[in-house]
């Protein structure tokens, strides 16, 4: 049965021997791993299970199911019956600790108490049925400690502090060293604590014990840090967890007791061997809390060689019924091994590749299976270059991680000595209080790129991304002045244009000085560098060359590049690409060409006009050649102008000081002052609401001919020199099909001059960005007039929103994620249920009208996992990311092709 089809809810209680492995979503991860440990015959302590279900009902109303209680009842009377004892008896009390146990593991984000069932009289029981007193009054003061933080709130530190003040008293360092008489000075000091801090006596009844543990279990699913944790792992808050009520076996009976954790193999590495921690004498907490040092596990065969050898063969029946890593918790009770709890193990992303293809080669999984093992952010985390981790540092800031990576350089506050610098060979960071288009030579140059304003999706962010470039964004306590040309840090210490710094894209940490930075391989194996089988390969390379393999394999979604000159494009291709699926041909307009552009903006006639195109025409004709040549064989899709022209022009008030001090001054500033009159008349309020895309093209005579004809000209002399371009010419920002139609029969009518000019024939495909909701709306008619749509989606959750997504993150979208309105930013995850219904609803009503029509998608979520299996289940035929993103969407277009319901390994 599948975990996503839990049974109908007769119940809200399971007995261990009642669950299965598959039962998570109403068993909990932890509760459906003991009821399968139990079916597989392993020693597990009996007990039961209440559901998530019982949770979510709780946890909405803020009581009990009414039947609950009477289950709950039952279940601890058969409980009782088979280990022959009462709950909290007074001569032989049974005892049980009540765990919480969620679908996905969240180590130590929710509550536990132990050793529920002790009191004034039952101490005196389990002291004379296990014949030591220390350890009857150490598991009192234990029950006291965690049931009285956990379940009544008290301070913890307030318990810490009488501990230590005990140990100190005895002059001792460790609680082992304390003797049963002081343990019972320390429950005293324990209940005076609960009395004090909680306004009540520590419960001596222990079904009240039981109860108010379960209903803490309960509410700490929905505690700051459980909270925390689910964000970060995009784990659904509406799950709830599970209470596992367990009969307590104790590690803290003496040398020949312990408790411990193991791996099956190593998660750091992916190795096979013994790896786990022990430690005699103590309960499971101990273990976490680090309140003794640990010994490696493989201490525990000449501690315990009985227990060490049957926990192997445990280990062992484990990794091959779950056919992956498992992490195990085990207590050894005078002799006798209890197996506690069983998962499938978090790894490192190194460690999540080699296990993979090490199953598969064990023949315990197939490569469908080995794929949904791996993902695309492990893969990610796996091509960025990082810091030293035992390196000293020291911290000046913390932004917003927006490209992964690390990155060391000099400080430099503008684009121009950034280039300057590097061309004289020195590492750069550009360092800004945010970015423009002006700044993408500087950002090119430099090794990374540090701004105090600006998010995720802020100008330095997604041009970052896009060149695979670090970049840590909006570290708002790091003051930038980019006039005197220097960072003032928290603590007042100035950083100079020129000294060093190192940034963490991965963290959003800020260094002064250098950090070693360690190169990652699985880079040098995607550039070519490095080759599989190659004596110095490593064996991380193989690991992720072979889940390549499988991805690309299996997958039905092809995978483009963003990419806007021949550089880039020559990496996607090694790194996997086929073909480009966005070319912004702006960035071809930046740089020397600015002038030309202005020219353009400055015309007052056609003649002008015509003049500045003819002089731009050249250019973009040898950009689209070398272009072609990088892609020869593979499509090409160009983009046509898209942004405000304002872009291209000077800062309106740098402009506006230039001409004062001109006319100050006397000085000649006719230019000047022309340009400043444009940059007034073409100023919008809302430019990317305003005069680009399409329009642009409507609107300025000449401008989009000139692009068309610089493409078809360029895909004529490739095919003359016996080339093979495939060029998609790409209408952007429209929103009715009268805007295609007449760009398109401008656009037919160059290439046929093209075509009669060289005696070449030209098979160049029109389409158009469906960026508007407009546009998605009416798609069935824009399908006539295109030959293929490609979906901006970051334009589309723009205006689908009403956000701006230069500004909202810094002004509110942590309030949001914070508050749960969002699970993460729609600008990483495709919104499903707003921009993603009407992606499939335009897909739909396009292929309606032309069947063949061809469907991708070239906004930022194209290299997002997430989005890259909504956009395979939504019929898409390719997505497009930047280069550095294109393994990350292959492997999770295998995945997506290959996604099997109920598989789940986090």
């Amino acid at each position: 049965m599948s975990e996503n089809k839990a049974p109908h809810v007769a119940k809200f209680v399971y007995d261990f021997t009642e669950g299965n492995k598959d039962l998570k979503d109403l068993l909990g991860g932890k509760g459906a791993n003991l009821a399968e440990m139990t079916n597989l015959g392993l020693p597990v302590p009996p007990g039961f299970t209440i559901t998530t279900e019982a949770c979510k009902v709780y946890l909405e109303s803020g009581e009990e199911p009414a039947a609950l209680r009477d289950e709950v009842s039952a279940h601890l009377d058969a409980l009782e019956s088979r280990m022959g004892k009462k709950l909290g008896q007074a001569d032989d009390p049974l005892l049980v600790s009540v765990r919480s146990g969620a679908k996905f593991s969240m180590p130590g984000m929710m509550d536990t108490v132990l050793n529920i069932g002790l009191s004034d009289k039952s101490v005196q029981g389990l002291a004379k049925q296990a014949g030591d007193e220390r350890f009857a009054w150490d598991s009192y003061r234990r029950l006291i400690q965690m049931f009285g933080k956990t379940v009544l709130g008290v301070e913890g530190d307030l318990f810490e502090e009488a501990l230590d003040k005990a140990k100190d008293a005895k002059k001792v360092k460790v609680d082992t060293d304390l003797e049963a008489a002081d343990l019972k000075k320390l429950v005293t000091a324990f209940k005076k604590i609960v009395k004090k801090e909680a306004g009540r006596d520590f419960p001596q009844d222990p079904r009240e014990q039981m109860d108010l543990a379960i209903k803490a279990v309960f509410e700490s699913w929905n505690g700051d840090r459980a909270k925390l944790y689910r964000r970060q792992e995009r784990i659904p808050h509406d799950l709830g967890t599970a209470v596992n009520v367990c009969s307590m076996v104790f590690g803290n009976l003496g040398p020949d007791s312990g408790t411990g954790v193991a791996f099956t193999r190593d998660p750091a590495s992916g190795h096979q061997g013994v790896y786990g921690d022990y430690l005699q004498n103590a309960q499971g907490e101990d273990v976490v809390a680090g309140i003794r040092n640990t010994v490696p596990l493989a201490e525990l065969e000449q501690i315990d060689k009985k227990s060490y050898d049957q926990l192997m063969q445990i280990m062992e029946t484990l990794e091959n019924h779950y056919k992956d890593l498992c992490d195990i918790e085990f207590t050894i009770e005078r002799g006798q091994l209890w197996m506690l709890q069983t998962r499938v193990g978090k790894r490192t992303a190194g460690a999540a590749f080699r296990i993979a293809t090490q199953l598969v080669d064990q023949g315990l999984i197939d490569e469908t299976e080995a794929l949904q093992r791996v993902t695309g952010a492990q893969l990610a985390q796996l091509m960025f270059p990082r810091f030293d981790e035992g390196a000293k540092v020291e911290q000046v800031g913390r932004g917003i991680a927006a490209s992964p990576g690390a990155a060391v350089g000099k400080a430099v506050f503008d684009s121009y000595t950034a280039v300057k610098w590097s061309r004289s060979g020195e590492k750069v960071i550009l360092v800004r209080r945010e970015t423009n288009p002006d700044d993408l030579d500087g950002m090119i140059a430099a090794e990374g790129i540090l701004t105090s304003r600006g998010g995720k999706t802020s100008h330095a962010a997604v041009v970052a991304r896009g060149m695979g470039k670090t970049c840590v964004c909006g570290a708002e306590e790091l003051e930038v002045d980019t006039k005197r040309r220097r960072m003032t840090v928290p603590g007042g210490h100035v950083v100079e244009e020129g000294d060093v710094i190192s940034i963490d894209g991965s963290t959003g940490k800020v260094y002064l000085g250098e950090v070693p930075v360690v190169p990652s391989p699985v880079v040098e194996y995607f550039e070519g560098r490095m080759h599989p089988g190659a004596d110095d390969a490593d064996e991380l390379v193989e690991a992720v060359h072979r889940m390549m393999a499988f991805a690309d394999r299996k997958r039905r979604l092809r995978v483009r590049a963003n990419a806007d000159n021949a550089e880039d494009a020559l990496r996607a291709r090694r790194f996997g690409a086929q073909g480009i699926g966005l070319c912004r041909t702006e960035h071809m307009f930046l740089g020397e060409r600015r002038e030309m552009v202005e020219k353009l903006i400055l015309a007052d006639t056609a003649e002008e006009r015509e003049a500045a195109l003819t002089e731009l025409l050249p250019l973009q004709k040898k950009d689209f050649v070398e272009l072609f040549e990088a892609m020869d064989g593979l499509p090409v899709t160009i983009r046509l102008l898209d942004p405000p022209l304002h872009e291209f022009l000077p800062d309106i008030t740098e402009l506006s000081v230039r001409v004062a001090l001109a006319e100050a001054r006397q000085e000649p500033h006719e230019n000047d002052l022309r340009l400043l009159q444009a940059v007034h008349r073409l100023h919008e309020q809302n430019p990317m609401l305003g005069l680009r895309g399409v329009r642009l093209g409507l609107v300025i005579p000449g401008l989009f001919s000139m692009q068309v004809r610089a493409i078809a000209e360029a895909a004529a002399e490739r095919k003359a020199a016996k080339g093979d371009p495939r060029a998609e010419v790409m209408i952007p920002l429209v929103g009715t099909v009268q805007e295609l139609e007449i760009v398109r029969e401008e656009a037919d009518k160059v290439i046929a001059e093209v075509q009669a000019a060289t005696g070449t024939e030209l098979k160049l495909a029109i389409g158009t960005m469906i960026e508007l909701p407009r546009a998605a709306l009416t798609a069935g008619q824009i399908a006539e007039a295109a030959e293929f749509f490609s979906f901006g989606t970051n334009d589309l959750t723009q205006t689908v929103w009403g956000f701006s997504r230069d500004d909202v993150e810094a002004s509110f979208f942590t309030a949001y994620l914070e508050k749960g309105i969002f699970g993460v930013s729609p600008f990483e995850t495709i919104d499903k249920d707003g921009v993603g219904s009407l992606v499939k609803a335009a897909a739909e009503a396009g292929r309606r009208t032309r069947p063949d029509l061809k469907l991708g998608v070239c906004g930022e979520h194209g290299g997002d996992p997430e989005s890259v299996h909504f956009f395979h289940e939504a019929g898409l035929d390719y997505v497009s990311c930047s280069p550095f993103r294109i393994p990350v969407a292959r492997l999770e277009a295998g995945r997506a092709a290959t996604q099997s319901a109920g598989s789940d390994h986090r």
